[in-house]
């Protein structure tokens, strides 16, 4: 009995490494991008289009968001249809091409916003090609898991979203401190993008050695393979009852609080809080590195109690602590109120002169760096224009506060917040493969399930960063405005499951 149960862990062993590296991988390529969206602005867009660039860039950003349901009805089909390996072997190569090629397209400044155009249709197959690729790990991997133990075996897969988002963040920052900032703005962040292709060559060799799902072999051997997944998840009533409560109950609730508590956390530090580059990057990866394995205590928490609860849970928290943990991050990075009392000193003066795009008029910025008397430092430049016409009204100096660096206290304080959020991720997210495989029939599991997902992170998570940063950005808003709308579809959702979900424990047959 003992020798059995060793075969089957070290054949799951196999399954989750080889599946999860890929997936690992597509994440990485797909969030390269998220990271490097206010340098990727500057380079697509022209040079005086200021706040516009970024909001822009995160449109086109959120526009690979958008296409992922798409995905996930069209490889979903050939997942149901040709097998599991073979789909999520093809997604991979769209993937990673796709960033590959984005690493090559030249700025505005050589092709003008033919530049933009073709990013946003590369961004576009990647998100093909992401809306392909989870539900075929999480049902390759579920397929293979014994029962009981389905929510443990595909948290394992989930871990894969948060750790590509930290492999995109560490080699960034590891690529920009060794060229220098100058350099990496420049052309440097090209390199995340071009040697993502190593890491998809590696992946698609160890998948090419993968076997197919041995339940859907069984189907396919049986001739019970479905003749038309789409029809069957979503015209016969029963089964596309269970995709709007996997999408409104769960997945809708689940991917605004992934995407708030990471990719919002991060544009919010860098853009509204004005942190450092390296600063608000740095606090990421640690709350990511201290609270990943929390994705495989909760899918394994879920396989003793439930899935429900813990995920529903995860968003509750969300709903309640969003503003207060936002608002801290206000209160700690307003060095101008701080300045004011804890001033220790300032650097000599650094002024650059140069020309208002489009215009004859001068450009003068005198920027000093201060410190106060908690540690902190930041930039603090004063940027004046300089017109020949006499009858011009003089322009007012405008101030701009950039590269904050915390204090240590407010540091350690900003990692455990931000920390927090990510356990609330690994809430939602540890047990919802486990939960949507169940759901459905193994003839039409991939179809059906890949939507609901997608949709709920791709159109609800996946335009947090975009929807948040227009909100706070309309006349009369404040910093905190764009919190209203992940707090309201994470309540929202947090009403639908607690009343339509089921307590599911691993009692739907995985044949």
């Amino acid at each position: 009995m003992r020798s059995t149960e060793s075969n089957v862990t070290q054949s799951i062993t196999q399954v989750i490494a080889a599946s999860s590296l890929g997936t690992l991988i597509e994440w990485y390529d797909f969030y390269i991008f998220g990271s490097l969206a206010v340098i990727i602005g500057q380079q697509l867009f022209p040079s005086d289009a200021g706040a516009s660039a970024l909001i822009n860039t995160l449109a086109i950003f959120a526009a690979g968001f958008i296409v992922r349901p798409f995905g996930a009805l069209v490889f979903g089909r050939l997942g149901d249809l040709i097998g599991r390996k073979y789909t999520f072997l093809l997604t991979l190569v769209l993937m990673g091409g796709s960033t590959f090629l984005i690493g090559l397209i030249p700025s505005y400044s050589s092709i003008g916003y033919a530049a933009p155009i073709l990013v946003l249709i590369l961004r576009l197959v990647q998100g093909l090609a992401l809306g392909g690729e989870y539900g075929g790990a999480a049902t390759y991997v579920a397929e293979h898991a014994p029962v009981g133990r389905r929510g443990f075996f595909t948290s394992w897969i989930q871990t894969t979203a948060t750790l590509g988002l930290f492999l995109s963040l560490g080699v960034i920052v590891l690529t920009k401190n060794i060229m220098g900032a100058e350099k990496f703005a420049d052309w440097g962040w090209r390199i995340p993008f071009l040697v993502s292709i190593l890491l998809v060559v590696v992946s698609i060799y160890i998948r090419m050695k993968m076997h197919e799902s041995p339940v859907f072999s069984k189907l396919k051997a049986e001739g019970k393979v479905s003749a038309n997944p789409l029809k069957e998840s979503f015209q016969k009533r029963a089964n596309f009852k269970m995709v709007l409560v996997a999408l409104f109950g769960a997945t809708m609730g689940q991917g605004v609080v992934w995407y708030t508590g990471q990719f919002y956390a991060q544009s919010f530090l860098e853009n509204t809080c004005k942190l450092d580059f390296n600063e608000s990057r740095y606090i990421l990866l640690w709350a990511i590195v201290f609270a990943t394995p929390f994705f495989v205590v909760f899918g394994s928490w879920s396989d003793k109690v439930g899935r429900k609860w813990i995920m529903l849970t995860g968003m509750l928290l969300g709903v309640l602590c969003y503003r207060p943990i936002y608002q801290y991050f206000l209160d700690a990075t307003n060095v101008t109120e701080m300045q004011k009392t804890m001033l220790l000193s300032e650097s000599e003066p650094v002024i650059e002169r140069g020309l208002v795009p489009d215009k004859a008029d001068s450009l003068i910025t005198t920027t000093v760096t201060k410190t106060l008397t908690n540690g902190m430092t930041f930039k603090e430049s004063k940027v004046e224009v300089i017109t020949e016409d006499v009858l011009a009204e003089v322009p007012a100096v405008q101030t701009v506060i950039k590269d904050v660096t915390l204090s240590r206290e407010s540091y350690i304080m900003v990692i455990l917040l931000v920390f927090f959020q990510v356990v609330l991720v690994t809430m939602v997210y540890g047990p919802i493969a486990a939960f949507l495989v169940e759901l459905f029939p193994t003839q039409i599991r991939y179809t059906s399930m890949s939507l609901p997902y997608h949709i709920g992170n791709g159109v609800f998570g996946g335009l947090v960063p975009f929807i948040a940063t227009l909100i706070a950005s309309f006349q009369g808003s404040t910093p905190l405005s764009g919190l209203w709308y992940p707090i309201g579809i994470a309540a929202l959702s947090f009403v639908i499951g607690a009343v339509y979900i089921d307590n599911r424990r691993d009692e739907n047959v995985m044949d």
